[in-house]
């Protein structure tokens, strides 16, 4: 149990420390996503 706990810790504060990476990473994928969608739709 206590090794679920420290992983789970470890887990939570690795997520805090790189929350604005993975925000940057979905910003891009959605950005080239709609970029996709835009370009095939008026092409």
């Amino acid at each position: 149990m206590t090794a679920i706990r420290a992983g789970y810790q470890s887990l939570s504060q690795l997520a805090d420390l790189n929350w604005d990476r993975l925000f940057y990473a979905v910003t891009i994928a959605v950005a080239l996503v709609a970029g996709s969608f835009f370009g095939h739709l008026f092409l």
